[in-house]
């Protein structure tokens, strides 16, 4: 909470929320010698990417994989530039195969490799060979030249923009269905090259294609896992502020942002807690999604009428069931790996999103469309050598949950028992990839739209901000800098969503707050390395993580000695 020192002292920046882009924003300004405050309402930082424990055995609810951390590559710069990469160890998930994709009974494995991918496309569509090759060869030139828009800089680089962005330019406004559809027949095979949807929660006719470029483009080279989860991620990056002298309050929160008022200019001067507290800045910066922070931190009424019309129209990404489970069960001898699983019916893709995301969601016995992942395979060393974490997740539409909306503290009956009859057609859903799983859960959870909005406090309980959808992205997208002097916004629905979306975000905001370029503020440092070991094999782990390893096996084992060890 609030203490003295913060009334008797006046902040630069007081950033609301400290999600992946709040955090990276407060690492870039309190680096430049701000005074930085960070507010968050839950009791740990790091919204959707923080971890959780359930009987000692973790969770992260939205940090499932990374892309681009090879060396020089965009987020292994980006960890470098912010001075985190030294904290930070990471797994590379199964090269293979880092999805693995269920469409009905066919299977396919993304390698973690470009032409890998076209070549075993094109073994297992070989009709389709031409095609593969040039629909992907096109996700990468238009993933290419969006990456570039930044350092085309200068007369004459800008002066040949459009033929340096030719293929970005052609295809920007057109969605994922219509340009697959352009070059690719097959129907399985287009559900496997769109299967990736699920990344950002829209169907194909509605996923820009240019989004959908970058997002295949940031795991071209395969995925990578974080140790530790989410929340190390988020404990590196909160080391980082407080090493430059800022401050992080969690269990702080921000009832509305304090605006001072002269004539029609209005400009953001502080927050007002919860609590009534009030505390001053010489600009704020909110991390919350753009719904909490214009309609309820700001007010409609301070709004323009442009703005007012824009928030009205805008719409927030699908919500999501997540289920939590411990099991003791041999889950490689069952099937698994370090990669993520997408499973869906073989049906249309767009069609079947449609089902999914229909206003009520107790019909049927089993979900058909999951994400399914075993985070103690992504991050070995979490293994215990008995007990197996797994993430299964769903997305939903929000109206089942809108009765439950006021529920903050106590739970209603009627919402526990649909609760548990949700986690049971999850469970159902669940063992069409690991059957019999049900006979070896120690526990198990469900987190559901009302959990995301009493945790992350998003709107109707969105998981990627705004819809991503062509009328959301790029030129359409909320801006950093808000028509309200000194407000400022930054995550999922300013720049980009997922975790290093969000955090190139924050990036970004600090970088105009500054007055600098971004690519300045994340340079990579020389005496910062990430450090990469293999998921699927030990082999190189280095001696302190094996040590690691055996101690936390030796507690379990001495938790329980009867404890069976498995793989």
């Amino acid at each position: 909470m609030a203490t003295i020192e913060d009334f008797e002292k006046r902040y630069d920046t007081i950033i609301v929320g400290s999600g992946a882009g709040g955090l990276a924003t407060a690492i870039c300004l309190a680096r430049a010698g701000q005074r930085v405050l960070v507010l968050e309402q839950h009791d740990v930082p790091g919204g959707w990417c923080h971890s959780f424990y359930l009987d000692g055995h973790r969770f992260t609810p939205g940090v499932h994989y990374v892309g681009l951390l090879g060396e020089g590559q965009a987020t292994n710069n980006l960890y470098r530039g912010l001075g985190i990469a030294n904290d930070l160890v990471f797994f590379r998930m199964n090269p293979d195969a880092y999805e693995h994709v269920w469409v009905g009974e066919e299977r396919f494995h993304f390698p973690a490799n470009f032409d890998g991918l076209i070549a075993r496309l094109s073994k297992r569509f070989p009709k389709e060979k031409k095609r593969i090759s040039k629909y992907l060869n096109l996700t990468r030139k238009v993933s290419e030249e969006l990456y570039s828009l930044p350092y085309i800089k200068g007369f004459w680089q800008k002066l040949t923009l459009p033929y340096r962005t030719r293929h970005f330019g052609k295809y920007g406004l057109f969605t994922l269905r219509r340009v697959i559809n352009w070059h690719i027949k097959d129907p399985l095979l287009k559900n496997i090259l769109n299967i990736q949807c699920g990344d950002h929660g829209v169907q194909p006719r509605k996923a820009a294609f240019v989004l959908h470029c970058a997002l295949m483009y940031h795991y071209f080279q395969g995925g990578y896992y974080p140790m530790g989860g989410g929340g190390a991620l988020i404990k590196a990056m909160t080391n980082a502020i407080k090493k430059h002298g800022g401050t992080l309050r969690t269990g702080t929160s921000v009832s509305k942002i304090l605006l001072e008022t002269n004539g029609n200019l209005k400009k953001a001067v502080g927050v007002q807690l919860k609590n009534g507290q009030q505390l001053f800045a010489d600009r704020i910066v909110s991390n919350a999604d753009v719904g909490i922070t214009y309609n309820d931190l700001i007010g409609t009424e301070h709004l323009s009428k442009k703005l007012q019309k824009k928030l009205a129209k805008t719409k927030y990404s699908c919500t999501s069931l997540m289920l939590f489970l411990t099991v003791t069960m041999d889950v490689r001898a069952a099937g698994l790996d370090s990669g993520n699983i997408w499973m869906m019916p073989n049906r249309d893709a767009d069609d079947f999103y449609d089902e999914m995301l229909q206003a009520d969601i107790r019909k049927g016995k089993a979900f058909e469309g999951m994400f399914i992942s075993c985070t103690t395979l992504k991050d070995p060393a979490s293994f215990d050598g008995k007990h197996h974490t797994l993430e299964a997740i769903t997305f939903i539409d929000y109206t089942t949950f809108e009765q439950f909306k006021n529920e903050k503290e106590q739970r209603s009956q009627a919402y526990l028992e649909l609760k548990a009859r949700l986690t049971e057609k999850m469970l159902c859903g669940l063992e069409k990839v690991l059957p019999g799983v049900r006979e070896h859960i120690v526990q198990q959870e469900l987190g559901t739209p009302v959990t995301n909005e009493y945790y992350v406090n998003t709107t109707r309980g969105n998981v990627y901000g705004t819809e991503k959808s062509l009328k959301h992205i790029g030129p359409f997208s909320y801006r950093s800098k808000s028509e309200i002097d000194d407000l400022y916004l930054c995550g999922a629905s300013i720049l980009s969503h997922g975790v290093a979306g969000a955090s190139h975000s924050g990036v970004e905001t600090a970088a105009i707050i500054l007055g600098c370029d971004a690519d300045s503020l994340k340079a990579p440092q020389e005496d910062q390395h990430l450090r990469i070991y293999e998921a699927e094999d030990a082999t190189a782990y280095p001696e302190w993580m094996l040590k690691k390893m055996a101690v936390k096996k030796a507690r379990a084992l001495a938790k329980n000695p009867d404890n069976t060890v498995v793989r």
